[in-house]
């Protein structure tokens, strides 16, 4: 017999936040880190919207707003000169309950989830390493090496690799991990700063062929700064300092740093893994997809592979769905990566190219674009549905189905504004949303399968958002919409479920 339902190896984000998924759903998890304690550094900033939607599950979504700072706005700066201001609060308003960028680090960001995990009676065991795994066909037996020295063979139904781009598990598995690495050396640095202007904003600024990238803690003088390493410093990164790096970018800002609080180089790495999903083993974030940190995709990217395969475990496991509906969080999660890695590889080659044409590109169009973008509603919001990730769907997945009104399956949820129709969706599970009036028999069918119906009276802003009234929206329960009928048909609703052999109870 298993000793656990899911093994989770890494506490990081996406590992805390599968561990508690999983235990919300009545799930025994195990969540081993070789580290010991959480992150001390800031690393990862943004917190994009539309893992704010998600949270609200657990009801975290304020406690990480309420510990977060939004960021009003991002100013283009070329060659000393501000060329653009970007208003960044409410560019989404009419598209998510959280239409900003909200700045949390990922070290506080840790802390608050391993306190909600510990609040559900699970702990990080901390400075336990995995050092194998075998797939036994019907469980999983681990390996693990505890601090002092001491190996212990664990079993489990499933292994979930949270582990970072280095993991363990990937190798384990035999995952090949496709890509490259740039070339260009980066830094980043945590500081107290004055000079900036206006302060506790967000500023990018190029200069020649260096730039920085400024982001407000909203604390007095509290700033992270990303840049480039160029020149002959890049061959030992090891010994660099702040004191090493190039000034051209952070002087054209005015920027007086009076200490720096942390600093470190690294390399950008570009790849994908061949597997998200190797029998009983699982990929998620930096050990199934690495990426440029361009647009702040990464750490919500590893959240959202979480949320994706929480829900298909606890189905799994308490026998509610065969061990295939697995097989979708590949499909879907892959899919996704390899479209992410592709799109943050050319801005973030836009960035960093050299030459005289790259140059007049970054210091004299873009902050024009930019400035002129955020001028027009529907560029801003087209903008804003890219980087908080909103625009996410899965219509090629095998769970998706139908179309009613403008939405298919597989899309995100439209929410409309003007009635929040998001409240329901706290609720991990199946539920049903019509806009206007559900049919008598589907009512029954929903009461019969305990499944909730909510019902949203008709009114304009409904249609505006593309749904269709009297439609029947039936909602995954990572609130994507798994089926979209028009007619509202019960015989639909039964085939869905019929074809996928998923069970609303056991």
């Amino acid at each position: 017999m298993a000793q656990t339902d899911v093994l989770i190896v890494g506490a990081g984000p996406t590992g805390l936040v599968l561990a508690l998924w999983l235990t919300r759903q009545g799930l025994k998890v195990r969540i081993i880190d070789s580290s010991g304690g959480p992150g001390e550094t800031s690393r990862a900033m943004a917190v994009q919207a539309r893992t704010l939607e998600l949270y609200r599950q657990l009801d975290m979504a304020d406690a990480v707003i309420a510990a977060g700072y939004k960021t009003p706005a991002m100013n283009m700066w070329a060659r000393g000169k501000r060329r653009a201001r970007i208003a960044l609060i409410d560019a989404g308003e009419e598209i998510s309950p959280y239409p900003f960028v909200l700045i949390f680090p990922q070290d506080r960001h840790e802390r608050l989830l391993v306190e909600r995990l510990l609040a559900l009676g699970v702990a990080v065991e901390r400075r336990t390493e995995l050092r194998s795994l075998e797939d036994k066909g019907d469980h999983v037996a681990a390996v693990l090496q505890h601090g002092d020295g001491r190996e212990e063979t664990f079993t489990a139904l499933y292994l979930a690799g949270c582990d970072g781009a280095r993991s363990t598990v990937r190798r384990q598995i035999g995952g090949g991990f496709e890509g490259g690495t740039y070339k260009q050396l980066f830094y980043v640095a945590d500081v107290v700063a004055n000079g900036i202007d206006p302060a506790g904003e967000g500023h990018i600024a190029f200069d020649k062929s260096d730039f920085v990238l400024v982001l407000s803690y909203g604390e007095a003088d509290q700033y992270r700064l990303v840049g480039t390493v160029r020149g002959e410093r890049t061959e030992h990164p090891e010994n660099l300092a702040f004191e090493d790096v190039a000034k051209d970018a952070i002087d054209g800002l005015q920027i007086k740093v009076s200490h720096v609080n942390w600093f470190s180089t690294y390399r950008v790495h570009h790849r994908v893994a061949d597997h998200f999903r190797r029998g009983r083993a699982f990929l998620l974030g930096d050990a199934a997809h690495v990426h440029s940190p361009a647009g702040g995709q990464g750490m919500n990217t590893g959240i959202l592979d979480a949320i994706n395969l929480a829900w298909k475990l606890a189905a799994v496991v308490k026998g509610r769905a065969p061990d295939g509906l697995l097989d979708s969080y590949a499909a879907e999660r892959q899919a996704f990566a390899r479209t992410l890695v592709e799109t943050t590889d050319r801005l973030f080659s836009f960035a960093t190219a050299g030459g005289g044409f790259a140059e007049f590109v970054r210091t004299r169009i873009a902050p024009i674009f930019a400035s002129a973008a955020y001028r027009s509603e529907y560029l801003r919001e087209a903008m804003f549905r890219i980087v908080s990730q909103t625009t996410l769907n899965y219509e090629e997945s095998p769970l998706s189905a139908g179309k009613a009104g403008d939405v298919k399956g597989g899309d995100r949820l439209p929410w409309v504004r003007d009635t929040d129709n998001y409240q329901p969706l706290p609720a991990i599970g199946w539920q049903v949303h019509v806009y206007g009036e559900a049919r008598a028999d589907v009512r029954a069918w929903c009461d019969q399968h305990h499944l909730p119906l909510h019902m949203f009276a008709w009114r304009p802003a409904y249609q505006k958002a593309g749904l269709a009234q009297d439609a029947v929206y039936l909602l995954r329960p990572d609130t994507y919409v798994a089926l979209a009928d028009p007619h509202g048909s019960v015989a639909t609703l039964n085939r869905y479920f019929e074809e996928r052999r998923i069970r609303l109870t056991s």
